[in-house]
């Protein structure tokens, strides 16, 4: 048994690339030639094989390392004594055509002074193929060997660099246009001084099976790498060009969770910039934030040390009937599960004596009777709540990582009814409206509300919730905080109960509340203290004043 050190090859002028994949580990057993790692400059990627056959015992790269030739990437045991071993195969960028040492000027002078036409080099054996990506357009200033194309065809794809320096005055190929050596690309302007000596090759990104590979005496070429999809699995290469990975590393995108929508699935710079707006609005999150999140249960899932969910032919034990959930349902499904999991309720129950309020409301309905405003008794429990977050600002806040945002505003949500499911209208800026306007505003909501025309503005920015059951009944129930929010405030039937006054029982109106509150914001005082005063001001409604 020996010991080989297996280092990088020749790989041409490439120095310090960057190791961006990992193919083997210690333990696995390896053949002659196979792929040890993959490198990747700004304009290619290349595949490194190895030099000998056997067991991987150490690694001596990782991911983000910079290599160049003669860099050790492992140590291998191999079978029997090395005093002869192969000339280590040297590593190609897969799919690189081979430039003839006497490459022909690849660009022509147009008639028109200042102006250069540039055109498709030599790009060996490939004719006829597809334009998949355009990274220029005309206006733009563009430098010497930056990329202007992408072509593809079932063989490879490659950028194709620009031989002069100038600004595009007119672009010669769209997109699904076939090209060959010769075919112009683009006219610049302004491109006088530009070289005269042709463009560095084209260099290519592995697309599907072998191509032709570049003159390399006694050198066999390795391997070449299997088709990139989009969301690839670990251990191949999305497939997009050297240029939009780099461009998603920047960004710490997940290149192989990002959709490619280009020719053969390709991924695109706009593939990227779109996942990137996805995750920052919340619509897109990547497999690192799903792992964080909590598991939600469902048919055939279960959260972590749980049974899984039972499955069951419920049509065995009699008839039965499926019907769909409804959109709101399964939206609000969601977050309420979520928010019940990560966020650590508490609930306090209380009692108010509504008696006198609930008289004031009454002979409010009668004076404004023809006004068309109906008075509920939701409308004081918003304004009270008002005056209780003004009270007790922690509830009028939401948590931000390590870091509590205290709102200075006062936007109060209801939850509402419809025949689809329960929705929470808000109504903004509570403290700056009297009860009739709140009245009047939560009627039209609340309309709105049942015939699915709430927009999304009229469901965000809550500082808190409240949700009635009063016209259903019940006496105590918990309700489930609506975050960002911190608390809400459950209400169900008020009822009139014998009270004593200090000298006899007397019928008084009591109105049930519950309160649920986060306890990582919350502590139990203060949810006691905020319940006392809620109490304090619908019995006595003249303290929203104070």
């Amino acid at each position: 048994m020996a010991v080989v050190e297996v280092k990088v090859p020749d790989i041409g002028d490439f120095k310090d690339v960057a190791v961006i994949e990992v193919l083997v580990k210690p333990g696995d057993t390896i053949k002659a030639e196979q792929s040890l790692i993959t490198v990747e400059s700004d304009k290619a990627s290349m595949e490194i094989p190895s030099s000998h056959a056997g067991g991987v015992r150490e690694l001596k790269v990782a991911l983000g390392d910079t290599v160049s030739e003669g860099s050790v990437v492992l140590l291998l045991e191999t079978q029997g004594a090395a005093a002869a071993p192969r000339e280590a195969p040297a590593a190609v960028p897969a799919a690189v055509p081979a430039a003839p040492a006497s490459a022909p000027v690849v660009s022509a002078p147009t008639p028109a002074a200042g102006r250069v036409e540039v055109l498709v080099p030599d790009i060996g054996d490939f004719r006829d193929v597809a334009v998949i990506e355009i990274f220029v357009k005309p206006g733009d200033a563009i430098q010497v060997e930056q990329s202007l194309i992408t072509v593809e065809s079932d063989k490879a794809s490659m950028e194709i660099p620009s031989s002069h320096a100038g600004v595009v005055k007119e672009l010669k190929v769209k997109l699904g246009d076939k090209v060959s050596q010769g075919s112009p690309i683009a006219v610049l302007e302004g491109a006088a001084g530009a070289a005269t000596a042709p463009p560095a090759a084209p260099v290519a990104t592995p697309a599907a099976a072998e191509a032709q590979p570049p003159a390399v005496p006694s050198a066999p070429v390795p391997a070449p790498m299997p088709p990139h999809q989009p969301a690839a699995a670990k251990g191949t290469l999305p497939h997009a060009s050297p240029s939009v990975r780099k461009f998603a590393r920047e960004l710490g995108v997940p290149l192989d969770e990002v959709t490619g929508s280009g020719s053969k699935g390709r991924i695109t710079q706009e593939d990227v910039q779109r996942f990137v707006k996805g995750v920052m609005s919340g619509a897109t999150q990547t497999e690192a934030q799903k792992a964080k999140a909590p598991t939600q249960v469902a048919a055939g899932g279960a959260l972590p040390g749980l049974l899984p969910w039972p499955q069951v032919d419920y049509a065995k034990f009699g008839e039965v009937e499926r019907t769909d959930l409804s959109r709101i349902k399964k939206i609000s499904g969601a977050n309420l599960h979520r928010n019940w999991v990560m966020i650590p309720h508490v609930t306090n129950h209380d009692d108010a004596d509504i008696t006198e309020l609930e008289a004031f409301r009454v002979q409010l309905n009668k004076e404004y009777d023809k006004s068309g405003i109906k008075v509920t008794m939701l409308a004081f429990l918003i304004k009270a709540s008002v005056a209780a977050l003004k009270r007790f600002p922690e509830f009028n806040a939401s948590l931000d990582g390590d870091q509590l945002v205290l709102k200075k505003y006062f936007h109060i949500g209801f939850a509402a009814d419809t025949p689809n499911g329960l929705v929470v209208p808000v109504i903004k800026d509570a403290d700056k409206k009297g009860i009739l306007a709140i009245s009047l505003e939560m009627s039209e909501l609340a309309k709105k509300a049942r015939e699915g025309k709430l927009g999304p503005a009229e469901m965000t920015g809550g500082c808190f919730s409240i949700s009635s059951l009063g016209g259903i009944g019940g006496r105590y129930f918990t309700p489930i905080i609506n975050a960002p929010e911190v608390a809400i405030m459950g209400v169900c039937r008020s009822s009139t109960e014998p009270r004593w006054d200090g000298k006899q029982f007397t019928p008084r109106l009591i109105l049930p509340l519950s309160l649920s509150w986060d306890h990582r914001v919350i502590d139990g005082a203060a949810a006691a203290r905020f319940n006392a005063y809620f109490v304090q001001i619908l019995a006595d409604f003249r303290r929203v004043m104070l």
